[in-house]
């Protein structure tokens, strides 16, 4: 479902009061319908997908509404609140500042800026020197993408060529849709960048990827070549890849980014990571791309950077990040001190407070139950995909995708007390703030539980 597709009619639900959850309504609550109606009338429906909730605050792993609702997040606001929802650094920071006061520099240092990025070069891989701030996401991949192009016409590249993923996405500006697979979601633009090419992601249910990852690999190069006439070596600038496949938590195997990686030597190509759902300590390093064993010369990073406000990082080395022209890739909003602020206290916590060994350490139990949970439902639960505290269930029945039934799952665990990511395909994505305890994270997967035996009956009557 999409839009305002779920139900918005007030039904009775099993009250709940745990530690965790508190359900003391009707849901979705009465009082919250007018708004929600209003909302929809002035503003674009393409904001609305998500569960009929009215967030009111929300504490480390715990979200709340103005009527006594409490729900246990396994959202993190789309891998936003890694150090937790108003994490006490974060609000101590923003706090201090505002009482200074300073709000905004434009492009002029604040000693905020200054501290931020200090500490930030200071405490990531040394192969990343220098960094640029921005607020969004989708800014900081086309960033990379104008860096790889830069770099090409440097090397004097005959073509600005980049090299994607199918299936991958890389946010919604032209160039980042551009380097995205999806067909749809590019059909406005009215062309397509000759030079940004897609090969073949590796699926752990692709027999042929799985029995030769860095032949899988190379084969798709050929194919790339052959049918468009390319030279490697001459025509491609940079290989851009999510670091996992955002819908489903999808990785690749280790030896096909590997390969990736010795391709990109070979070739003199630039390696990019798409970091924004990985970064910060999601999947039990601080950066998603340390399970693969590999060294990018480009990472985009954003969503968990604060855990709270518009912030995206490029980091790289110090020839590639000052090949613009100075002034050329500044932003109005970018590093402004707030976001600043609150990015320091966010590194802070996650390299200071044990947040990274909780993600591994509870990631490590949480993939266990989910893998009991496949098991239980094999007939309906296609995969189980993840790493550290990220995981996506996949549910297809004789191949057909179930996207109805994660849209029923999803409103089950939301009336139960549980927040989950609804994609609005064949997935359900959890992934709760790293801060969570063990006992949360287990009251969480006993309500998911709940809600699929209850969305199967309902659906299938077994």
């Amino acid at each position: 479902m999409s839009g305002n597709g779920f139900s918005h009619t007030p039904i009775e639900v099993k009250k709940v009061n745990t530690p965790h959850r508190v359900i003391s309504t009707k849901i979705p609550v009465p009082d919250s319908i007018p708004t929600l109606n209003e909302i929809y009338e002035i503003e674009s429906h393409s904001m609305h997908g998500q569960l009929p909730i009215i967030w009111d605050r929300a504490k480390d792993f715990s979200v709340y509404d103005k009527w006594g609702n409490k729900w246990l997040d396994f959202s993190s606001t789309i891998f936003v609140s890694n150090a937790g929802h108003s994490n006490k650094r974060i609000l101590k920071a923003l706090k201090d500042l505002i009482q200074k006061p300073l709000l905004h520099t434009y492009t002029f240092t604040s000693p905020e800026r200054y501290e931020y990025i200090k500490y930030l070069i200071a405490n990531t891989p040394k192969n990343f020197e220098k960094a640029f701030l921005l607020s969004a996401g989708t800014e900081a991949t086309e960033c990379v993408l104008k860096l790889m192009r830069l770099n090409g016409i440097n090397q004097k590249k005959r073509k600005g060529g980049i090299i994607c993923f199918e299936g991958n996405w890389h946010g919604r500006t032209l160039g980042a849709q551009m380097m995205s697979w999806s067909p749809n979601q590019k059909s406005w633009i009215g062309y397509t960048d000759p030079n940004i090419y897609h090969i073949p992601f590796p699926y752990p249910w692709n027999e042929e990827a799985m029995k030769d990852p860095r032949k899988f690999f190379r084969d798709g190069i050929h194919k790339l070549k052959e049918e468009n006439r390319i030279d490697i070596e001459k025509d491609i600038c940079g290989i851009m890849m999510e670091t996992f496949q955002g819908w489903g938590a999808v990785f690749y195997p280790k030896e096909f980014v590997q390969e990736i990686e010795s391709f990109t030597k070979e070739n003199n190509i630039l390696l990019a990571f798409d970091e924004m759902q990985a970064g910060f300590g999601r999947t039990g390093e601080l950066f998603g791309y340390m399970n693969y064993d590999v060294t990018p010369d480009l990472i985009a990073c954003g969503k968990g950077a604060s855990s709270s406000l518009p912030l995206s990082i490029v980091l790289g080395s110090r020839e590639i990040m000052d090949l613009p022209e100075v002034g050329s890739m500044s932003s109005t909003h970018s590093a402004n001190p707030m976001v600043c602020a609150a990015g320091l206290a966010n590194m802070k916590a996650i390299l200071e407070d044990g947040i990274i060994d909780n993600s591994k350490k509870l990631g490590d139990f949480f993939h266990t139950k989910l893998e009991e949970l496949k098991h239980t439902y094999k007939n309906y639960i296609f995969n189980v995909n993840g790493k550290g505290l990220l995981a996506a269930v996949i549910f297809k029945q004789n191949n057909i995708p179930l996207s109805s039934l994660c849209d029923l799952i999803s409103e089950k665990c939301m009336q139960k007390g549980l927040l989950v990511v609804h994609t609005g395909r064949e997935s359900i994505k959890l992934a709760p703030p790293l801060t969570i305890t063990r006992a949360a994270l287990m009251e969480g997967l006993m309500v998911f539980k709940e809600a699929i035996d209850e969305s199967i009956i309902e659906i299938y009557g077994n």
